[in-house]
């Protein structure tokens, strides 16, 4: 599919050139062309009968609330926001939903009426993800995150504690970022139990053999021959492991499935997010089916 950028956001006739829909709903990060929300997206678009089209835009950070502003102006019905710009997203909102408040980012985007209303569905995807793939309930659960000071890391942290995790272990290669977010989730849910290191920390292999689930939400993984932000001791058979970089074969993946844990790939969840956007955009939508099905024809 094509990649944009926001010059090609100055007006419907350079956006939709050769196409017969509008682009109306689109993906922005940087960089974005690896992106499979398209993938998604556009089938469930189809399937519901709606003549738009779902585009990926590449756009430099800095320039997030001017590509609001551009898609607005075109009558854009919303977008979603990947790294970059989560963090900048939420601040380009004129209105922020109380959840993606509480985790400091935004991953989904609605127009409606001049307003710029900001959401999260990461949380709800990767809940989804870990109970369909893994069998896991986060009520009560142990659960370890490295790479937590990441815009999905922090999502998927304070919807754990929302969710009523028992303890969450936050590692994170600058223990700096995790504090502020640590200090966030003991202020809103005292009952959690939370504890913060950076990923040499030598306390993270009892902590991680004590977890009963442990989330790869760190860009390693990303490129090939990336190595997994935790060594492979930290692993049992009694986890379940759960990898938010939906590429199969990370040393993550390896290390856990080598211990005989249970593991996720973050298809699932970038499934789950999706279908949740697509139900702000649309409320009343069923989109589940035809997206699995895109997903699945890639």
């Amino acid at each position: 599919m094509s990649l944009y950028f926001p010059d090609d956001l100055i007006s419907r006739e350079r956006l939709d050139a050769g196409h017969d829909k509008p682009a109306r709903l689109a993906v922005i990060g940087h960089p974005v062309a690896h992106s499979l929300s398209p993938r998604m997206h556009q089938p469930a678009l189809d399937e519901a009968g709606i003549a738009a089209r779902y585009i990926k835009v590449e756009v430099e950070p800095g320039r997030v609330a001017e590509v609001f502003a551009r898609m607005r102006a075109l009558g854009f019905i919303g977008c979603n926001v990947t790294v970059p710009h989560k963090f900048e997203a939420l601040a380009a909102c004129d209105e922020v939903d109380a959840g993606a408040a509480e985790m400091g980012v935004v991953n989904t985007v609605r127009f409606e009426g001049g307003v710029t209303r900001g959401f999260n569905t990461d949380g709800y995807g990767f809940e989804e993800a870990v109970r369909e793939t893994l069998g896991v309930a986060l009520p009560g659960a142990a659960v370890m995150i490295a790479g937590a000071g990441g815009g999905a890391g922090g999502a998927i942290a304070v919807h754990c504690a929302r969710q009523g995790v028992r303890r969450l272990v936050l590692a994170n290669r600058s223990v700096d970022k995790i504090e502020e977010l640590a200090g966030r989730i003991r202020s809103h849910h005292g009952g959690v139990g939370i504890l913060t290191a950076g990923l040499d920390d030598p306390r993270l292999k009892t902590w991680a053999r004590e977890s009963d689930l442990i989330v790869n939400s760190s860009s390693l993984g990303l490129k090939e021959g990336d190595p997994s932000p935790l060594p492979a001791d930290c692993f049992t058979s009694r986890q379940a492991a759960y990898d938010t970089i939906y590429r199969p074969g990370t040393a993550f993946q390896q290390a856990a499935e080598a211990a005989g844990a249970r593991v996720g790939t973050g298809r699932e969840m970038l499934l789950h997010q999706g279908v949740k956007a697509f139900q702000i955009w649309f409320p009343g939508s069923t989109p589940v089916a035809a997206m699995r099905r895109g997903l699945a024809a890639g």
